[in-house]
This record gives C-alpha cells, structure tokens and sequence, in this order.
C-alpha cells in the first residue's frame, strides 16, 4: 500500500506458490483512504478466486432488519453493512417498521416494506441520496416484495379478502398485474436468475410447500414433497439450487435443485430461516432464533454444511439480504 500525490490510496496484492516460486496472481486498486477495506476485500475476492475457482463474494454488502426493544413492540430498523460486518450504519429510523428489504441488482438502491399509518408500503431507497420512492401502497395486507434480476419489476405479495396472492409491478410504481389466483396464500416470489422463472410458496395443497411459474404466471407446479412444511425459498444466483426454509419440527435452512430433487440440509439448529445467497452462489445467509432467549443474529454457512459462521451486528437482526458484487 502507497500514497499517490493525489492522497489516494495504490493497493497491490500478490498471490505466490512459495513451493513453486512462482507468482500465480496479481492485482491493484486505487481507491480513496476511506475505501481501503473495499480494496482488502479486492485482493482476497482475487485470493479466493485463484484458489478455489469460484467466483468472488467478499466485495459485497448485507442489508438486514435490526431489532431493538421487547416483543410485544419490536423497533425494526433498516440497516446495511459490509458482507463481514464492518462500517454498520442505520437507513431508517425505527419510526415505522422496515420488514424485508432486497438490494437492488446494480447495488444503488433498496426495496423494502414499511408500515406508514398502519399501511403498507413499498418503497424503494436510493442509497447515494438518501431519497424514498413509493412503489405502491395498499390497506390491504402486503409482504415480502423482490426484485427481477434486470431491476424493472417487483414481485409482492398481497391479501384481498383472506386469498394471497403474487403480483408484479413496475419499479416506477403503476398499475400491479396479479400473477397468482388460487385459494390460499401465495407469497414470497423470487425470480430465477434468467428472470424467466419464479419460485415461491404457497399452501394451497394444505401446508406451505414450494412451487415455481413461468414469469408470467402461467405453468404452476409443485417442487417441494420432502415431508413438512417449505417456505422462503430464494433463487441461486447461479441458478443450480433453491434455498429454502424446511419445518419438520425444528426449522432448518435446506437446499434442492430447480426440479425439486437432491435436498441437503444445511444446518441443523432450532430455527433457522429466511436463507439468501452470497453473489457467487456458494454460501448462504440466514438468521437464527435461540430457542431459551428469542435473541435473533444472522449466520452464515457454506454449501458443505460444515462451516457455519456469526457475523456482528450491534442489535438483534433477522431478514437478511445479500446484494452482488460492487463494481
């Protein structure tokens, strides 16, 4: 690491094969002093790469609900940090809740789900200006809005007369078309990685389970037949599993195949849910509930199902969202 004349910041990394004597990888980045850490997770982004031949995750950021006060009147804040815990800051007040916030694709801004004057609406964040867009509101009940991959749609959910059902909306707001229209509730959209498919869950079989559509609503069917009950499936960015929260007693972060076949468990804890993936498909993101406690925190674990890890948060956290890699 040097200083330019210009007060920024040159940082070089290096990866050799000390048995080999041989330089296997290099890099360099330029960035203001106050983005050294960006240009650190740069270099092991580039160190994990050359190893592992994955692609990078660590140059990314985490958005997440922050959970404050007793349960009978949880303060449920919006708040983003670095995929490892660092430079934690607050996005909204705690004024209304904030449930289920989703990063944009191109990282500039923030869906998520607020209860103005016991309303709710969906906004989006505009992170570099700080301003709020309203999406659509609704006296209706609504949940868990999502992007499409090219960011010009959100999927929601919504409650007309005890049915839920999926709809779709612009991102500019406008009229919503409804996807889904089935006894039931049909909730938790997320899109596959082509923007051609979605999964999500729905009980219309009698218990949560785990269905897909065409983008457009059409083709329905049922993935999940595991036993119990699936919910808050989301999407792989390399569109080769879906995650998904499996309840059979304990609730446990499991993963299967766009088919539905090939389920493996992750993690194996008292209730664990809400999973979301890392940018480059191989980790997952989760919170966890204590069972003695009710304290919440996000973890982390691999697609072993052997390396589970805590991040830091200053409060409890739950509803976690990995965004991608920042350009």
């Amino acid at each position: 690491m040097s200083a330019r004349p210009d007060g920024r910041l040159f940082v070089g990394c290096y990866l050799y094969d000390v048995v080999l004597k041989d330089e296997l990888e290099r890099g360099g980045w330029v960035v203001p002093p106050r983005d050294w850490r960006r240009a650190a997770h740069k270099c092991a982004d580039m160190v994990y790469s050359r190893l592992s031949g994955e692609d990078p995750f660590l140059d990314s950021r985490i958005a997440y609900i922050a959970e404050t006060g007793p349960k009978d009147n949880r303060v449920k804040r919006l708040a983003i940090m670095d995929s490892d815990g660092a430079n934690h800051r607050f996005i909204t007040s705690g004024r209304t809740p904030a449930l289920t916030p989703r990063y944009s694709p191109d990282y500039r801004k923030l869906l998520y789900l607020s209860y103005d004057d016991g309303n709710p609406r969906i906004y989006v964040y505009d992170i570099g200006t700080g301003r709020q867009t309203l999406v659509t509101e609704s006296s209706n009940p609504t949940f868990a809005p999502r992007w499409s991959p090219d960011g010009q749609w959100i999927l929601y959910s919504m409650a007309v007369s005890g049915n839920t059902d999926i709809y779709r909306v612009s991102a500019n707001g406008g009229p919503s078309i409804r996807l889904t229209n089935t006894p039931g509730i049909d909730i938790g959209g997320s899109y596959s990685p082509d923007g051609n498919r979605i999964v999500f869950e729905s009980d219309r079989s009698g218990s949560q389970q785990i269905y897909v559509m065409d983008a457009n609503g059409e083709n329905q069917k049922r993935l999940s037949f595991h036993g119990g009950r699936s919910a808050t499936p989301e999407w792989s960015p390399r569109g080769d599993q879906i995650a998904f929260t499996h309840i059979a007693g304990n609730f446990r972060i499991a993963v299967m195949s766009p088919g539905g076949g090939g389920l493996r468990y992750l993690t194996n804890s008292w209730q664990d849910e809400a999973p979301t993936w890392a940018p480059n498909g191989r980790i997952v993101q989760f919170f966890r509930t204590e069972r003695n406690s009710g304290k919440t925190a996000l973890w982390q674990v691999d697609l072993t199902g052997r390396n589970e890890r805590k991040l830091p948060t200053p409060v409890d956290a739950s509803d976690p969202a990995w965004g991608p890699i920042i350009d």
